[in-house]
């Protein structure tokens, strides 16, 4: 059944990357090779979003745990993300997208800081898509930071904690309608678990770099399929009075 809560313009679709590492093992190459096909697979799903209903689009790019990764291949992230951001943004400019970072940043690199500013006031206009990553990102951290922001007199209603999550750079600021997890793996991993409270899950085996716009479009077409109660009851068509 087609979700009726919202336009399908202005769906919210959260996406986990995952299986760049495994991607590049299974083809002999280094885990770094699997993460720069990754960035092909994000141009592709980046244009595609807008055509599939989609105004927001959250990419998980790096969470506050990958920092236990070997350093090399960290700093190849970080060199991978600068590196997207300079390439891509004419391109983001030009097919309307609106850039924002989520998470931490006083740990990233000062030229990928540097990078990102200059990336986000260059899209600030677009208004096609909403295109947010998640750099450095914990859900629970978020969560945490904006509790301890909340002050003591006042009462955390959902709405007004979601903004001040949103407010601090820790969230996307809305809700997700849809989380797709590629790679096989049935977990959220510290991801937008606030703004996941009522979004459909969706995991799929195909690994990060071969998700393709079909890929997509299959999981919207399952999101539209499933019936969206949010804990009340559907409206159902009266029963007719027995004779």
């Amino acid at each position: 059944m087609q979700s009726t809560v919202r336009s399908k313009a202005y769906l919210h679709v959260a996406i986990i990357m995952d299986g760049n590492g495994r991607w590049a093992q299974r083809r002999g190459l280094a885990r770094s090779a699997g993460h720069c096909a990754g960035v092909q697979a994000v141009r592709h799903v980046v244009e595609a979003a807008p055509d599939f209903g989609i105004g927001t689009l959250t990419l998980f790019a790096f969470s506050s745990d990958n920092w236990r990764r070997p350093v090399a291949e960290v700093s190849a992230l970080m060199a991978l993300l600068h590196q997207y951001l300079q390439a891509e943004l004419s391109r983001l400019v030009d097919g309307g997208a609106r850039l924002s970072v989520i998470g931490r940043r006083d740990r990233l690199p000062d030229d990928l800081k540097e990078e990102i500013a200059r990336a986000e006031n260059a899209t600030a206009a677009g208004e096609r898509l909403d295109l947010q990553i998640a750099l450095d990102y914990s859900a629970r951290d978020a969560i945490a930071t904006a509790a301890a922001a909340w002050l003591a007199e006042d009462s955390p209603a959902h709405r007004a904690f979601g903004r001040l999550l949103a407010w601090q750079g820790k969230g996307p600021g809305r809700d997700v309608d849809l989380l797709i997890r590629t790679g096989g793996e049935k977990r959220l991993s510290d991801f937008l678990l606030w703004e996941c409270a009522y979004a459909e899950l969706c995991f799929v085996d195909t690994l990060w770099p071969d998700f393709s716009p079909d890929a997509l479009r299959a999981a919207m077409h399952e999101f539209h399929r499933r019936e969206r109660r949010f804990g009340a009851i559907p409206d159902v068509a009266p029963l007719a009075a027995v004779s």
